[in-house]
């Protein structure tokens, strides 16, 4: 037999599965990790705990699972976005990672756009978020300058880890992309951007295909890990770079509606002509020479998960979900705003807080379970709403995490879309995709797509109810006046909170 392993470098843990020439996974094994606190904003993680934890999975896979490792030809990588791994002169961690969902950075993200403005999102093709990788460059050179000048290259999650298992120092395009310091169009590191802000072009680690052979297994960690150093290994992606492709993203005509805490929505796009002005993340993709275009809902399932905790403790989840049954289309007239933690697209918000619209004395639960389900979609046509602005058309709708386990709230987002939506038989997202991507680099397949093809199985269609879709316009037109009419109110009440 032979299998590639897919490593999937998430924020609590890393799951690796190994996966055969047929695209069935025929194991799997994951290991949580500690996430730091340090401050209020402040998220970090030990990168020695990523390399402990991958480690810790491939010895099982090897002795608890019976996959040899002589069986084991490649292994690629998903990785969580944006965290900041700075090495020294001997390539030795300096200070802890600062991930993806650290906040302390809006200093220098005003900073960013006050030098540069609208020519940073030419070049880079983004916003400067706090979330992204180049403000938290900033931050360390200005907070800790003896960390800074000591920092040789910086490198994000995945590539750290693949450097340890490689001695390879590289970063592939997909995440390179996040970091806001890439020329998105052109695939290189921009200079412009790093003179402006006192970079270094030499921390700026050399670049890789996602598909792209980056070594082999060292020595030390083959001792460390019982791989064989004939094993290969490739550049992987960023995870929702990776989750794109395990979920079959790879033609303009369909896009990815994933619900998780947060949500995404992210489209396939053949080239870098599209211009979202800023108002969309837009970033090379894990498929050479090819784009993807995300927006993002920041409490997509979380605001599902805080009404059942809140107003349905004990009930089973699925339950919980279903009795938005006992509803009506537009959950008689009640609307709901995600806003519970902020929002980023197409509200680029950090205050703004979430609504009950329209709470009438006739309201039932199953009325506030519909809102919420229908509030999250509505919120992901949003973004969608942009797309079409762009005229950027698309006809399909792959629905992932928790949004595609209830046919009821698949059907709520076809109707809402407007589109054709179908689901995964075998939903493994980012691990898979990464699994992809080594798969393509072995030569297994010539493509991501024949690889696709092969190891990507849709579900059930659910098709527009065109008196619902009618229904739903009338009502997605009302929310769309929700931010503008309750933004000023919601930060005064935030300020409230914070005071009292």
């Amino acid at each position: 037999m032979s299998y590639v392993l897919g490593v999937d470098l998430g924020t609590s843990a890393v799951k690796v599965s190994a996966v055969d020439r047929s695209g069935k996974i025929v194991a799997q094994e994951s290991f949580d990790y500690e996430l730091s606190n340090p401050k209020p904003g402040y998220s970090e993680q030990n990168p020695e705990d990523w390399v402990s934890a991958t480690t810790v999975s491939i010895v099982r896979l090897i002795l608890k699972d019976g996959i040899k490792p002589e069986e084991i030809e490649g292994i690629s990588y998903s990785g969580q976005m944006h965290g900041l791994v700075l090495l020294d002169e001997n390539k030795q961690v300096l200070r802890p990672a600062i991930l993806w969902n650290d906040t302390r950075t809006t200093k220098q993200r005003e900073e960013i756009l006050e030098v540069m403005g609208d020519e940073f999102i030419d070049i880079t093709r983004n916003q400067p978020l706090e979330g992204f990788t180049l403000p938290k460059i900033l931050w360390v050179k200005e907070n800790e300058p003896n960390i800074f000048a000591k920092a040789k290259t910086f490198l994000l999650p995945k590539d750290y880890l693949r450097y340890r298992m490689t001695g390879e120092i590289a970063m592939e395009y997909s995440d390179a992309a996040g970091t806001v310091l890439l020329d998105v169009a052109k695939k290189e590191w921009s200079k412009t951007v790093a003179d402006k802000f006192g970079i270094s072009m030499d921390m700026c680690p050399p670049l890789i295909e996602s598909i792209g052979f980056a070594g082999n297994i060292s020595e030390s960690y083959s001792l460390f890990s019982g791989l064989l150093q004939t094993t290969k290994v490739f550049g992987g992606a960023a995870d929702n770079a990776a989750g794109a492709v395990g979920s079959g993203i790879l033609a303009p005509n369909m896009v990815m509606a994933s619900i998780g805490t947060s949500g995404v929505v992210l489209k396939y796009d053949d080239n870098a002509n599209v211009d979202y002005k800023g108002k969309l993340h837009f970033f090379n993709h894990a498929i050479p020479d090819k784009f993807y275009t995300m927006g993002v809902t920041l409490a997509a399932g979380y605001s599902l998960s805080w009404l059942k905790k809140t107003f349905g403790p004990t009930d089973d989840f699925t339950e919980f979900v279903s009795s938005a049954a006992e509803s009506k289309v537009g959950a008689n007239g009640l609307v709901f705003t995600p806003y519970i933690v902020g929002e980023r697209t197409p509200y680029a918000d950090a205050d703004i807080r979430g609504s009950f619209i329209g709470i009438d004395g006739t309201d039932t639960r199953a009325d506030f379970v519909r809102a919420v389900l229908e509030g999250i979609i509505y919120s992901f046509a949003d973004i969608m709403d942009i797309f079409d602005e762009n005229g950027q058309k698309f006809d399909t709708v792959v629905s992932i995490g928790g949004g595609s386990k209830s046919p009821l709230w698949l059907q709520i987002q076809a109707d809402i879309f407007n589109k054709k939506v179908v689901s995964l038989e075998n939903e493994q997202g980012p691990g898979m995709g990464a699994a992809m991507l080594a798969a393509v680099g072995l030569g297994w397949f010539d493509t991501v797509q024949d690889c696709a093809a092969e190891f990507v199985h849709f579900g059930k269609v659910y098709t527009p109810n065109a008196e619902n879709v009618e229904k739903y316009q009338a009502m997605h037109k009302i929310y769309k006046q929700v931010y503008g009419a309750t933004a000023d109110i919601s930060h005064q009440l935030l300020d409230y909170r914070r005071k009292y």
